[in-house]
């Protein structure tokens, strides 16, 4: 029987199960529910975590800017520096899991790497 590595994200040299930031995330009032994967960072030249957040319905109408930036706050005074929400907070309507109930994260790592393309395509210049 093969053994499978742990999911882990490398952030500055130290490594981060995004399970642990999770279960500490599904803490927050606003959140239903919650994945993290980790995003490479081209300023820091590294992976960095970032949560995709369901929001709880009495959250859905704010602001996504204020709920974000408190959630990132909220973390970041309870976890080490290397495991803050560096890669920041998106929010979608619906986790994707397998049917046993597996957080599918490479669908949200395509994601990730789609809104990259279309970030670095907008800020190319034009001539």
């Amino acid at each position: 029987m093969q053994s499978k590595k742990p999911n882990l994200t490398k952030s500055p040299g130290f490594q981060v199960a995004p399970a642990e930031l999770e279960g500490l995330l599904l803490d927050h009032p606003a959140i239903d529910d919650v994945a993290v994967i980790g995003v490479y960072e081209d300023s820091q030249a590294t992976e960095v975590p970032r949560a995709y957040v369901v929001l709880s319905k009495s959250r859905k109408g704010d602001d996504h800017t204020a709920v974000a930036t408190e959630i990132i706050e909220w973390t970041a005074k309870q976890v080490a520096n290397h495991k803050r929400l560096r890669g920041g907070v998106r929010f979608i309507d619906e986790i994707p899991k397998s049917v046993s109930g597996k957080i599918l994260r490479r669908i949200l790592k395509v994601q990730a790497a789609e809104e990259q393309k279309k970030a670095a395509a907008g800020s190319k210049a034009k001539l």
